[in-house]
Protein backbone atom coordinates (compact mmCIF):
# COMPACT_ATOMS: atom_id res chain seq x y z
CA UNK A 1 0.00 0.00 0.00
CA UNK A 2 2.58 2.18 1.02
CA UNK A 3 4.73 1.52 -2.14
CA UNK A 4 1.69 1.84 -4.14
CA UNK A 5 1.79 5.19 -2.78
CA UNK A 6 4.74 6.02 -3.12
CA UNK A 7 4.99 5.35 -6.62
CA UNK A 8 1.90 7.30 -7.70
CA UNK A 9 3.30 10.09 -5.87
CA UNK A 10 6.66 9.56 -7.80
CA UNK A 11 4.56 9.41 -11.21
CA UNK A 12 3.00 12.69 -10.51
CA UNK A 13 5.98 14.49 -10.41
CA UNK A 14 7.14 16.22 -13.13
CA UNK A 15 10.75 14.76 -15.65
CA UNK A 16 12.43 17.93 -14.46
CA UNK A 17 11.68 17.46 -10.35
CA UNK A 18 12.43 13.30 -10.50
CA UNK A 19 15.38 14.61 -11.92
CA UNK A 20 16.23 17.23 -9.18
CA UNK A 21 15.39 14.65 -6.50
CA UNK A 22 17.33 11.58 -8.07
CA UNK A 23 19.67 13.19 -9.80
CA UNK A 24 20.80 15.44 -6.63
CA UNK A 25 20.74 12.30 -4.36
CA UNK A 26 23.00 10.74 -6.74
CA UNK A 27 25.37 13.25 -7.36
CA UNK A 28 25.54 13.76 -3.83
CA UNK A 29 26.39 10.70 -3.42
CA UNK A 30 29.14 10.83 -6.23
CA UNK A 31 30.37 13.82 -4.30
CA UNK A 32 31.02 12.84 -1.57
CA UNK A 33 32.77 9.52 -2.47
CA UNK A 34 34.74 11.16 -5.08
CA UNK A 35 35.96 13.69 -2.82
CA UNK A 36 36.78 10.90 0.28
CA UNK A 37 38.62 9.23 -2.10
CA UNK A 38 40.57 12.26 -3.73
CA UNK A 39 41.44 14.01 -0.12
CA UNK A 40 42.44 10.13 1.14
CA UNK A 41 44.57 9.93 -1.79
CA UNK A 42 46.23 13.45 -1.74
CA UNK A 43 46.66 12.83 2.30
CA UNK A 44 48.30 9.37 1.49
CA UNK A 45 50.54 10.66 -1.32
CA UNK A 46 51.61 13.96 0.45
CA UNK A 47 52.20 11.89 3.85
CA UNK A 48 55.06 9.25 1.94
CA UNK A 49 56.60 12.38 -0.08
CA UNK A 50 57.04 14.71 2.96
CA UNK A 51 58.07 11.32 5.23
CA UNK A 52 59.95 10.04 2.61
CA UNK A 53 62.21 13.29 2.24
CA UNK A 54 62.42 13.44 6.36
CA UNK A 55 63.68 9.73 6.63
CA UNK A 56 65.91 10.30 4.06
CA UNK A 57 67.58 13.41 5.32
CA UNK A 58 67.04 11.64 9.30
CA UNK A 59 69.00 8.35 7.25
CA UNK A 60 71.65 10.45 5.64
CA UNK A 61 72.56 12.01 9.06
CA UNK A 62 72.31 8.62 11.94
CA UNK A 63 73.68 6.27 9.56
CA UNK A 64 77.52 7.09 9.26
CA UNK A 65 76.73 7.47 13.23
CA UNK A 66 75.81 3.64 13.58
CA UNK A 67 78.21 0.38 14.39
CA UNK A 68 77.44 -2.55 12.46
CA UNK A 69 73.68 -3.52 13.40
CA UNK A 70 74.07 -7.20 12.43
CA UNK A 71 76.77 -7.68 15.20
CA UNK A 72 76.35 -5.33 17.56
CA UNK A 73 73.80 -6.07 20.46
CA UNK A 74 74.38 -2.71 22.45
CA UNK A 75 75.64 0.52 21.41
CA UNK A 76 78.73 1.46 22.86
CA UNK A 77 78.64 5.37 25.20
CA UNK A 78 80.17 7.09 21.95
CA UNK A 79 77.53 6.42 19.67
CA UNK A 80 74.71 6.99 22.52
CA UNK A 81 76.58 10.55 23.01
CA UNK A 82 76.62 11.18 18.82
CA UNK A 83 72.73 10.44 18.79
CA UNK A 84 72.13 12.12 21.54
CA UNK A 85 73.77 15.24 20.22
CA UNK A 86 72.45 15.35 16.84
CA UNK A 87 69.09 14.68 17.44
CA UNK A 88 68.76 17.42 20.13
CA UNK A 89 70.91 20.11 17.97
CA UNK A 90 69.99 21.73 15.02
CA UNK A 91 67.41 21.13 12.37
CA UNK A 92 67.00 17.91 13.72
CA UNK A 93 65.85 19.00 17.13
CA UNK A 94 63.84 21.03 15.91
CA UNK A 95 61.50 18.88 13.38
CA UNK A 96 61.88 15.03 15.43
CA UNK A 97 59.71 15.38 18.78
CA UNK A 98 61.39 11.50 19.43
CA UNK A 99 63.46 8.62 18.32
CA UNK A 100 63.57 5.18 18.84
CA UNK A 101 65.42 2.48 17.32
CA UNK A 102 64.72 -1.01 16.90
CA UNK A 103 66.23 -4.77 16.91
CA UNK A 104 64.64 -7.02 15.25
CA UNK A 105 62.88 -9.16 18.49
CA UNK A 106 61.63 -5.81 19.39
CA UNK A 107 64.10 -4.02 21.55
CA UNK A 108 64.69 -0.64 21.55
CA UNK A 109 68.49 -0.30 21.47
CA UNK A 110 68.29 3.66 21.73
CA UNK A 111 65.61 6.28 21.93
CA UNK A 112 65.63 9.96 23.14
CA UNK A 113 63.80 8.62 26.07
CA UNK A 114 66.03 6.99 28.15
CA UNK A 115 63.13 4.73 29.70
CA UNK A 116 62.66 3.09 26.94
CA UNK A 117 65.88 2.20 25.77
CA UNK A 118 66.38 -1.88 26.33
CA UNK A 119 62.90 -2.73 26.45
CA UNK A 120 61.05 -5.07 24.49
CA UNK A 121 57.17 -4.50 23.40
CA UNK A 122 55.61 -6.96 20.64
CA UNK A 123 56.25 -5.51 17.46
CA UNK A 124 52.92 -4.00 15.77
CA UNK A 125 52.00 -4.06 11.91
CA UNK A 126 53.98 -0.86 10.75
CA UNK A 127 56.77 -2.49 12.89
CA UNK A 128 57.05 -5.78 10.85
CA UNK A 129 56.60 -3.67 7.46
CA UNK A 130 59.31 -1.91 8.04
CA UNK A 131 61.24 -5.14 8.93
CA UNK A 132 60.45 -6.62 5.54
CA UNK A 133 61.84 -3.72 3.45
CA UNK A 134 58.25 -1.39 3.28
CA UNK A 135 58.62 2.28 4.52
CA UNK A 136 55.36 3.21 6.63
CA UNK A 137 54.17 6.72 7.28
CA UNK A 138 51.10 7.91 9.28
CA UNK A 139 49.86 10.43 10.57
CA UNK A 140 48.04 11.63 13.71
CA UNK A 141 47.98 7.98 14.28
CA UNK A 142 49.79 7.41 17.14
CA UNK A 143 48.89 3.62 18.93
CA UNK A 144 51.06 1.15 21.26
CA UNK A 145 52.89 0.99 24.42
CA UNK A 146 56.07 2.29 23.23
CA UNK A 147 54.01 5.52 22.12
CA UNK A 148 52.66 6.70 25.15
CA UNK A 149 54.94 9.82 25.63
CA UNK A 150 54.29 10.74 21.67
CA UNK A 151 50.45 10.34 22.35
CA UNK A 152 50.56 13.29 25.36
CA UNK A 153 51.62 15.96 22.79
CA UNK A 154 49.70 18.69 21.77
CA UNK A 155 51.57 18.64 18.36
CA UNK A 156 50.19 16.77 15.22
CA UNK A 157 53.06 13.98 14.71
CA UNK A 158 53.99 12.59 11.33
CA UNK A 159 54.74 8.93 12.66
CA UNK A 160 57.45 7.39 10.35
CA UNK A 161 59.02 3.81 10.31
CA UNK A 162 62.26 3.23 8.17
CA UNK A 163 64.48 0.00 7.74
CA UNK A 164 67.73 0.37 8.54
CA UNK A 165 69.85 -1.21 5.82
CA UNK A 166 73.65 -2.49 5.78
CA UNK A 167 75.41 -0.83 2.53
CA UNK A 168 77.29 -3.50 1.15
CA UNK A 169 74.72 -6.59 1.53
CA UNK A 170 71.20 -4.73 1.70
CA UNK A 171 69.80 -6.07 4.29
CA UNK A 172 67.81 -4.94 6.89
CA UNK A 173 69.92 -4.74 10.30
CA UNK A 174 67.65 -2.13 12.33
CA UNK A 175 64.77 0.00 11.81
CA UNK A 176 64.62 3.61 12.95
CA UNK A 177 61.10 5.28 14.46
CA UNK A 178 60.96 8.78 14.46
CA UNK A 179 58.00 11.53 14.89
CA UNK A 180 58.20 14.58 13.17
CA UNK A 181 56.34 17.66 14.38
CA UNK A 182 54.16 17.84 11.16
CA UNK A 183 52.02 21.41 12.19
CA UNK A 184 52.99 23.25 8.74
CA UNK A 185 52.80 20.12 7.20
CA UNK A 186 49.21 19.33 8.50
CA UNK A 187 48.15 23.14 7.55
CA UNK A 188 49.15 22.25 3.99
CA UNK A 189 47.60 19.04 3.79
CA UNK A 190 44.47 20.26 5.21
CA UNK A 191 44.18 22.85 2.54
CA UNK A 192 45.57 21.03 -0.06
CA UNK A 193 42.26 18.42 0.94
CA UNK A 194 40.21 21.62 1.06
CA UNK A 195 41.25 22.66 -2.29
CA UNK A 196 40.43 19.34 -3.57
CA UNK A 197 36.94 19.19 -1.87
CA UNK A 198 35.88 22.46 -4.37
CA UNK A 199 37.35 21.38 -7.19
CA UNK A 200 35.45 18.01 -6.34
CA UNK A 201 32.12 20.15 -5.17
CA UNK A 202 32.31 22.60 -8.09
CA UNK A 203 32.58 20.41 -10.86
CA UNK A 204 29.66 18.33 -9.94
CA UNK A 205 27.66 21.20 -8.85
CA UNK A 206 28.48 22.69 -12.54
CA UNK A 207 27.81 19.42 -14.61
CA UNK A 208 24.69 19.06 -12.12
CA UNK A 209 23.33 22.71 -13.50
CA UNK A 210 24.15 21.97 -17.15
CA UNK A 211 22.23 18.91 -16.58
CA UNK A 212 19.09 20.41 -14.44
CA UNK A 213 19.20 23.64 -17.02
CA UNK A 214 19.13 20.73 -20.19
CA UNK A 215 16.53 18.57 -17.84
CA UNK A 216 14.08 21.48 -17.35
CA UNK A 217 13.90 23.10 -20.81
CA UNK A 218 13.05 19.59 -22.04
CA UNK A 219 10.78 19.25 -19.45
CA UNK A 220 9.49 22.14 -19.95
CA UNK A 221 8.84 21.48 -23.72
CA UNK A 222 7.63 18.05 -23.13
CA UNK A 223 5.12 19.43 -20.40
CA UNK A 224 3.84 22.09 -22.94
CA UNK A 225 3.56 19.14 -25.86
CA UNK A 226 1.78 17.19 -23.05
CA UNK A 227 -0.83 19.76 -22.43
CA UNK A 228 -1.07 20.72 -25.89
CA UNK A 229 -1.77 17.27 -26.73
CA UNK A 230 -4.23 16.81 -23.57
CA UNK A 231 -5.98 19.83 -25.30
CA UNK A 232 -6.39 18.34 -29.02
CA UNK A 233 -7.55 14.88 -27.39
CA UNK A 234 -9.66 16.79 -25.69
CA UNK A 235 -11.18 18.59 -28.39
CA UNK A 236 -11.25 15.69 -30.93
CA UNK A 237 -12.86 13.67 -28.11
CA UNK A 238 -15.45 16.39 -28.26
CA UNK A 239 -16.07 16.73 -32.00
CA UNK A 240 -16.15 12.62 -32.11
CA UNK A 241 -19.11 12.75 -29.52
CA UNK A 242 -20.52 15.89 -31.26
CA UNK A 243 -20.42 13.96 -34.70
CA UNK A 244 -21.97 10.57 -33.29
CA UNK A 245 -24.51 12.35 -31.77
CA UNK A 246 -25.28 14.42 -34.96
CA UNK A 247 -24.92 11.04 -36.86
CA UNK A 248 -27.31 9.41 -34.61
CA UNK A 249 -29.82 12.37 -35.23
CA UNK A 250 -29.04 12.39 -39.04
CA UNK A 251 -29.91 8.39 -39.47
CA UNK A 252 -32.77 9.05 -36.90
CA UNK A 253 -33.84 11.74 -39.12
CA UNK A 254 -33.46 10.10 -42.42
CA UNK A 255 -35.49 6.95 -40.84
CA UNK A 256 -38.53 9.15 -39.76
CA UNK A 257 -38.27 11.27 -43.23
CA UNK A 258 -38.58 7.73 -45.25
CA UNK A 259 -41.77 6.99 -43.14
CA UNK A 260 -43.20 10.73 -43.75
CA UNK A 261 -41.95 10.77 -47.29
CA UNK A 262 -44.53 7.60 -47.94
CA UNK A 263 -47.24 9.24 -45.41
CA UNK A 264 -46.88 12.17 -47.75
CA UNK A 265 -47.26 10.45 -50.83
CA UNK A 266 -50.27 8.66 -49.31
CA UNK A 267 -51.59 11.85 -48.15
CA UNK A 268 -51.50 13.28 -52.14
CA UNK A 269 -53.10 9.81 -53.40
CA UNK A 270 -55.64 10.48 -50.96
CA UNK A 271 -56.27 14.49 -52.37
CA UNK A 272 -55.71 13.10 -55.83
CA UNK A 273 -58.52 10.37 -55.03
CA UNK A 274 -61.03 12.93 -53.03
CA UNK A 275 -60.40 15.74 -55.53
CA UNK A 276 -59.63 15.12 -58.99
CA UNK A 277 -60.49 11.35 -59.28
CA UNK A 278 -63.98 12.60 -58.19
CA UNK A 279 -64.64 14.75 -60.62
CA UNK A 280 -63.43 13.32 -63.25
CA UNK A 281 -65.35 9.85 -62.52
CA UNK A 282 -68.12 12.46 -61.99
CA UNK A 283 -67.51 13.95 -65.67
CA UNK A 284 -66.90 10.37 -66.76
CA UNK A 285 -70.54 9.02 -65.87
CA UNK A 286 -72.36 12.46 -67.32
CA UNK A 287 -70.73 11.38 -70.80
CA UNK A 288 -73.12 8.20 -70.60
CA UNK A 289 -76.01 10.57 -69.41
CA UNK A 290 -78.98 9.88 -71.89
CA UNK A 291 -79.22 13.64 -73.34
CA UNK A 292 -76.02 13.18 -74.66
CA UNK A 293 -76.38 9.19 -76.39
CA UNK A 294 -80.18 9.12 -76.36
CA UNK A 295 -82.07 8.90 -79.83
CA UNK A 296 -84.23 11.56 -77.87
CA UNK A 297 -82.18 13.90 -76.24
CA UNK A 298 -82.97 17.06 -76.89
CA UNK A 299 -80.51 20.53 -77.52
CA UNK A 300 -81.44 22.20 -74.03
CA UNK A 301 -80.78 19.06 -72.01
CA UNK A 302 -77.63 18.41 -73.92
CA UNK A 303 -75.96 21.51 -73.81
CA UNK A 304 -76.76 21.44 -70.05
CA UNK A 305 -74.61 18.34 -69.35
CA UNK A 306 -71.75 19.30 -71.73
CA UNK A 307 -71.61 22.49 -69.53
CA UNK A 308 -71.87 20.42 -66.49
CA UNK A 309 -69.14 18.24 -67.97
CA UNK A 310 -67.03 20.60 -68.78
CA UNK A 311 -67.43 22.74 -65.02
CA UNK A 312 -66.50 19.31 -63.49
CA UNK A 313 -63.38 18.96 -65.73
CA UNK A 314 -62.32 22.67 -64.98
CA UNK A 315 -62.56 22.03 -61.26
CA UNK A 316 -60.55 19.17 -61.60
CA UNK A 317 -58.05 20.50 -63.65
CA UNK A 318 -57.74 23.71 -60.78
CA UNK A 319 -57.72 21.05 -58.15
CA UNK A 320 -54.22 19.37 -59.95
CA UNK A 321 -52.76 22.38 -60.52
CA UNK A 322 -53.08 23.40 -56.96
CA UNK A 323 -51.52 20.40 -55.88
CA UNK A 324 -48.54 20.66 -58.35
CA UNK A 325 -47.85 24.17 -57.39
CA UNK A 326 -47.50 22.45 -54.14
CA UNK A 327 -45.26 20.05 -54.97
CA UNK A 328 -43.13 21.74 -57.88
CA UNK A 329 -40.66 24.51 -56.55
CA UNK A 330 -39.63 27.40 -58.35
CA UNK A 331 -35.56 27.60 -59.22
CA UNK A 332 -34.50 28.55 -55.45
CA UNK A 333 -31.25 26.54 -56.58
CA UNK A 334 -29.43 29.65 -58.05
CA UNK A 335 -31.34 32.48 -56.13
CA UNK A 336 -29.95 34.26 -52.97
CA UNK A 337 -31.48 34.02 -49.66
CA UNK A 338 -33.73 37.38 -49.86
CA UNK A 339 -35.16 35.81 -52.89
CA UNK A 340 -36.06 32.30 -51.31
CA UNK A 341 -37.91 34.26 -49.01
CA UNK A 342 -39.56 36.60 -50.96
CA UNK A 343 -40.67 33.69 -53.51
CA UNK A 344 -42.23 31.55 -50.54
CA UNK A 345 -43.65 34.48 -49.31
CA UNK A 346 -45.30 36.44 -53.12
CA UNK A 347 -46.31 33.00 -53.56
CA UNK A 348 -48.73 32.65 -50.47
CA UNK A 349 -49.85 35.93 -51.05
CA UNK A 350 -51.15 35.50 -54.62
CA UNK A 351 -52.79 32.11 -53.64
CA UNK A 352 -54.66 32.97 -50.31
CA UNK A 353 -54.42 36.68 -50.50
CA UNK A 354 -53.04 36.84 -46.97
CA UNK A 355 -51.52 39.63 -45.70
CA UNK A 356 -47.76 38.59 -44.89
CA UNK A 357 -44.77 40.77 -42.99
CA UNK A 358 -41.44 39.74 -44.48
CA UNK A 359 -37.93 40.72 -42.41
CA UNK A 360 -34.71 40.10 -43.60
CA UNK A 361 -31.41 41.41 -41.23
CA UNK A 362 -28.93 39.42 -42.64
CA UNK A 363 -28.84 39.31 -46.45
CA UNK A 364 -24.80 38.43 -46.76
CA UNK A 365 -25.40 34.68 -46.28
CA UNK A 366 -23.94 32.28 -49.08
CA UNK A 367 -25.98 28.81 -48.81
CA UNK A 368 -26.36 25.95 -50.14
CA UNK A 369 -28.75 24.05 -52.14
CA UNK A 370 -30.35 21.90 -50.04
CA UNK A 371 -30.67 24.53 -47.07
CA UNK A 372 -32.95 26.83 -49.22
CA UNK A 373 -35.12 24.21 -50.45
CA UNK A 374 -35.18 23.49 -46.49
CA UNK A 375 -36.00 27.04 -45.99
CA UNK A 376 -38.93 27.40 -48.71
CA UNK A 377 -40.84 24.51 -47.61
CA UNK A 378 -40.59 25.81 -44.16
CA UNK A 379 -41.75 29.16 -44.80
CA UNK A 380 -44.59 27.19 -47.48
CA UNK A 381 -45.76 24.96 -44.86
CA UNK A 382 -45.93 27.21 -41.49
CA UNK A 383 -47.45 29.86 -44.17
CA UNK A 384 -50.06 27.25 -45.31
CA UNK A 385 -50.76 25.93 -41.53
CA UNK A 386 -51.00 29.35 -40.46
CA UNK A 387 -54.12 30.17 -43.51
CA UNK A 388 -55.90 26.87 -42.60
CA UNK A 389 -55.42 27.18 -38.75
CA UNK A 390 -55.75 31.13 -38.18
CA UNK A 391 -57.66 32.28 -41.18
CA UNK A 392 -57.23 35.78 -41.40
CA UNK A 393 -54.64 36.38 -38.80
CA UNK A 394 -51.93 38.57 -39.67
CA UNK A 395 -48.23 36.71 -39.97
CA UNK A 396 -45.02 37.27 -40.43
CA UNK A 397 -41.45 35.75 -41.33
CA UNK A 398 -38.20 36.96 -40.03
CA UNK A 399 -34.79 36.44 -40.68
CA UNK A 400 -32.02 36.70 -38.46
CA UNK A 401 -28.47 35.40 -37.32
CA UNK A 402 -27.71 34.30 -33.96
CA UNK A 403 -24.36 32.45 -32.76
CA UNK A 404 -23.71 31.77 -36.43
CA UNK A 405 -26.62 30.11 -36.97
CA UNK A 406 -29.18 31.12 -39.58
CA UNK A 407 -32.66 30.99 -37.96
CA UNK A 408 -36.14 31.70 -39.90
CA UNK A 409 -39.12 32.25 -37.75
CA UNK A 410 -43.23 32.07 -38.88
CA UNK A 411 -45.22 33.77 -36.56
CA UNK A 412 -48.51 34.56 -36.33
CA UNK A 413 -51.22 36.46 -34.30
CA UNK A 414 -53.96 34.03 -34.51
CA UNK A 415 -55.28 32.48 -30.71
CA UNK A 416 -53.27 29.67 -30.89
CA UNK A 417 -53.63 26.01 -29.97
CA UNK A 418 -52.43 23.03 -27.23
CA UNK A 419 -48.85 21.85 -28.77
CA UNK A 420 -48.99 18.82 -26.88
CA UNK A 421 -52.57 18.03 -28.50
CA UNK A 422 -50.47 17.91 -32.11
CA UNK A 423 -50.06 14.53 -33.42
CA UNK A 424 -46.81 12.58 -34.11
CA UNK A 425 -47.70 11.70 -37.15
CA UNK A 426 -48.92 14.77 -38.48
CA UNK A 427 -47.31 15.31 -41.66
CA UNK A 428 -46.93 19.15 -41.99
CA UNK A 429 -44.86 19.58 -38.70
CA UNK A 430 -42.79 16.30 -38.19
CA UNK A 431 -41.62 16.65 -42.27
CA UNK A 432 -40.48 20.27 -41.26
CA UNK A 433 -38.58 18.74 -38.32
CA UNK A 434 -36.99 16.19 -39.80
CA UNK A 435 -35.95 18.53 -43.09
CA UNK A 436 -34.31 20.79 -40.41
CA UNK A 437 -32.98 18.45 -38.25
CA UNK A 438 -31.49 16.63 -41.42
CA UNK A 439 -29.36 19.23 -42.16
CA UNK A 440 -28.01 19.79 -38.05
CA UNK A 441 -30.60 22.28 -36.87
CA UNK A 442 -33.11 22.31 -34.83
CA UNK A 443 -37.00 23.03 -34.86
CA UNK A 444 -39.19 24.60 -32.00
CA UNK A 445 -43.09 25.38 -31.99
CA UNK A 446 -44.36 27.52 -29.68
CA UNK A 447 -47.85 28.58 -29.49
CA UNK A 448 -50.18 30.55 -26.35
CA UNK A 449 -53.67 32.58 -26.61
CA UNK A 450 -51.45 35.53 -28.04
CA UNK A 451 -50.02 34.00 -31.29
CA UNK A 452 -48.24 30.51 -32.69
CA UNK A 453 -44.26 31.15 -33.35
CA UNK A 454 -42.22 28.20 -35.61
CA UNK A 455 -38.45 29.07 -35.70
CA UNK A 456 -35.78 27.11 -37.84
CA UNK A 457 -32.22 27.03 -36.95
CA UNK A 458 -28.98 25.77 -39.30
CA UNK A 459 -25.40 26.62 -38.99
CA UNK A 460 -24.15 28.78 -41.52
CA UNK A 461 -20.99 30.19 -42.38
CA UNK A 462 -21.27 33.93 -43.56
CA UNK A 463 -19.24 35.24 -46.18
CA UNK A 464 -19.45 39.03 -47.78
CA UNK A 465 -21.84 39.46 -50.71
CA UNK A 466 -19.80 39.88 -53.53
Amino acid sequence: MYLKRALDAWNSLTLARQFLLAGGMVFLLAMFVIGNLVSRQIEEAVTRNSAASTALYVDSVIAPLLPDMQRAETLDDFVVRALDETLSQGALGRRLLSFKLWKRDGTILYAKDKNLVGRKFPPGDELSAAWNGQFVAKLDQLHGAESEAEQQSAEPLLEIYNPVLQPWSGDVVAVSEFYEIATDFKRDLEAAKLRSWFVVCGSALLIFAILSIIVFRGSRTIESQRRSLASRVGELSGLLEQNRHLRQRVQRASQRASAHNERYLRRVGAELHDGPAQLLAFASLRLESPNLLGSARKPPESAKEINLIKSSLDEAMDEIRNICNGLVLPKVETAKLPEVLRMAVDAHVRRTGSLVDLNITEPSLMLVPSEKICIYRFVQETLNNTYRHAPGARASVTQTVEDNRLVIAVTDLGSGFDVSDTRPEALGLAGLRERVESLGGEFCLKSSPQGTTVTMAIPVEEHATA
